[in-house]
């Protein structure tokens, strides 16, 4: 029997890279990869289904599920992680040192449902601080007019505002037209070291580790999917990705462990990888068992936050031939 030939879009990580390469094989597929940014995933995913098998955002593959005929079946391949206390961005001259201070401001953000901006509000809403309390200013970052993805039905206490025509957010928040920002990468006046802009958590990687502690979550930011079509008409399909996405991750682990000449270009690798074995020895997990606390709290906040119409289980997510796995 020849293998399938699929088409699979996915982010360039080291945890990808052995798929990519063809070291690691995918029983039954012949897959055609393509490396590419979130952006352009997600736009091809949610708005043309223009691959096989996806890597996807977990907010806007919720948002789809509560809706007819979504496209993909996710399986338990957490391809993105990420803690966000590293996400919030502020004006440094308005007064703004807790949380409870972003009450009544203007934040801009790329797009509402941006899974890194779900996550961010959840941590909010722990502190005190409710959507409702906060004005979101929707626009691009550095290039103006940026649409959702997916078109939402957001409550009517949640106050979102487009950007003014021709502008973006990173002079916005030069300008000193927002207060702040929140999103999964860095604006470009913080990266060019603006003097007025600084983040929140000053020390967000303590923040993170903090909450960490206090929670037992580590943020999941985007799954896999593949067709439900194919997922139907080839059963044994999504085991297979999740077996080959777990040897990739795993031949990606033993490469950073290897600190006899590092595999990233970075130092103190060996003393990161120490903080994080102490947070978890399998802190970056693969699989729905060890993963149901985070994606909990999750699908409760993504659905109090008004993106998902009801309240998800963790059972819908994932295709049923990936929830358990063989041992020997």
């Amino acid at each position: 029997m020849s293998k399938l030939q699929l088409s699979l879009a996915m982010g360039d990580y080291d945890r990808t890279r052995p798929i990519h390469d063809g070291r690691v094989q995918i029983d039954g597929v012949d897959p055609i990869t393509f490396l590419q940014s979130p952006e352009e995933m997600f736009f091809n995913a949610f708005r043309h289904e223009t691959s096989d098998i996806s890597e996807i955002s977990l907010s806007s593959y919720c948002v789809s599920l509560t809706r007819e005929n979504p496209p993909y079946i996710a399986i338990p391949v957490f391809l993105s992680r990420a803690f966000r206390h590293s996400s919030v961005y502020i004006r440094a001259d308005r007064g703004i040192e807790t949380p409870q201070d972003l009450k009544g401001r203007r934040i801009g953000i790329a797009e509402y449902q941006l899974t890194a901006n779900v996550w961010v509000r959840a941590i909010l809403a722990d502190a005190g601080v409710t959507p409702d309390q906060i004005t979101w200013v929707r626009g691009g970052m550095d290039k103006p007019g940026r649409p959702e993805k997916i078109k939402l039905d957001l409550p009517d206490n949640v106050t979102i505002e487009n950007a003014p025509e021709g502008a973006t957010l990173n002079q916005m928040l030069i300008d000193g037209e927002i207060d702040g920002f929140i999103g999964p990468r860095w604006p470009r006046c913080f990266h060019e070291g603006h003097p007025q802009i600084r983040r929140l958590w000053q020390d967000g990687f303590s923040a993170a580790r903090q909450w960490h502690q206090d929670t037992g979550l580590f943020p999941i930011m985007h799954v896999l999917g593949v067709r439900r079509s194919l997922a139907e008409q080839h059963p044994w399909l999504p085991g297979a990705l999740l077996k080959a996405f777990t040897e990739a991750k795993t031949m990606a682990l033993d490469a950073l462990s290897d600190t006899s000449a590092t595999k990233v270009t970075m130092p103190f690798v060996e003393d990161v990888l120490g903080v994080t074995q102490q947070m978890s020895k399998d802190l970056w997990s693969y699989g729905v068992a060890p993963n149901v606390k985070t994606l909990e709290y999750f699908l409760r906040n993504h659905y109090e936050q008004g993106l998902s119409s009801r309240h998800l289980s963790v059972d819908e997510l994932f295709h049923p031939a990936t929830t358990e796995v063989y041992s020997l």
